[in-house]
């Protein structure tokens, strides 16, 4: 059994065949749980609602960086509030990314570490988005995480080698997506292949980011199979032995989620 640990359900892409259609693919394809992030605070009831409709369905809240200007009221308290729900499993996504620049990188910086002062808190792990900041991460995560420890996920991880290697000796898991299937993806690859297996974790980020043989079309959680098949690969085991792997890790890092057997 897999998880998806980052998905989009709420996107409209999936509006056509509908989320219950979609938990029902993922499930013959091998994935049980899926969790479905947050971009948006001000959406939080979207997400709350599609995991109390559904029982493979968790979620998180948090203001993804490109909407940090739009959010810029959100305070830890209120992600600790909206947070205190028995499905709600993570903080964020949250983070830099410098790619876009949607918005202002002081906004991004300063919404990042509310969502870090959030973590911290409830313990709940924070998913961060990192891209083309390598630099300013390592540096607000290190400052941060000498003022407290807090459980973290460096989400689709797409980044460098030396983030991977800072994040990993604060505790931090590292997710991949379908980006660690293309052919283009060996300097990814060996990433992964440094990468402990306790702190490995596969996700979507549908429906973005599809993995071979899918690529190029609207991703969903059951591809997820195809990024822990490739993992599994660059890690020498058994497809089976990672799937283990990853669903253990991300039930132990999803505290609140509860083990296979209750579900």
């Amino acid at each position: 059994m897999l998880i998806d640990t980052h998905c989009h359900l709420d996107f409209p892409d999936f509006a056509t065949d509908g989320v219950a259609a979609l938990i029902d693919r993922a499930r013959a394809a091998g994935v049980g749980r899926m969790v479905t992030i947050s971009t948006r605070v001000k959406k939080v009831a979207t997400y709350r609602a599609l995991a109390e409709a559904h029982e493979a369905v968790f979620f998180s809240v948090g203001t993804h960086p490109h909407n940090a200007a739009e959010e810029p009221e959100v305070t830890a308290a209120d992600l600790i509030r909206l947070s205190d729900h028995p499905k709600c499993v993570a903080i964020g996504e949250a983070g830099l990314d410098y790619h876009y620049d949607k918005s202002p990188r002081p906004a991004q910086a300063a919404s990042f570490r509310v969502h870090i002062a959030a973590a911290r808190t409830t313990g709940l792990p924070l998913v961060i988005h990192a891209r083309a900041a390598d630099d300013d991460m390592i540096a607000i995560l290190e400052e941060e995480y000498a003022k407290g420890a807090f459980p973290a996920i460096l989400h689709c991880f797409s980044s460098g080698a030396e983030l991977a290697r800072r994040g990993l000796a604060l505790g931090f898991y590292l997710s991949f997506s379908g980006i660690l299937t293309f052919r283009n993806s060996a300097d990814l690859r060996a990433i992964a292949a440094a990468a402990p297996l306790d702190r490995l974790l596969v996700e979507t980020d549908a429906p973005y980011l599809a993995p071979v043989p899918h690529r190029g079309k609207r991703n969903e959680p059951g591809y997820v199979a195809h990024t822990a098949a490739t993992l599994a690969d660059v890690k020498s085991l058994p497809a089976a032995a990672m799937a283990g792997i990853t669903t253990a890790n991300a039930l132990r890092v999803f505290h609140r989620m509860p083990p296979l057997e209750a579900a």
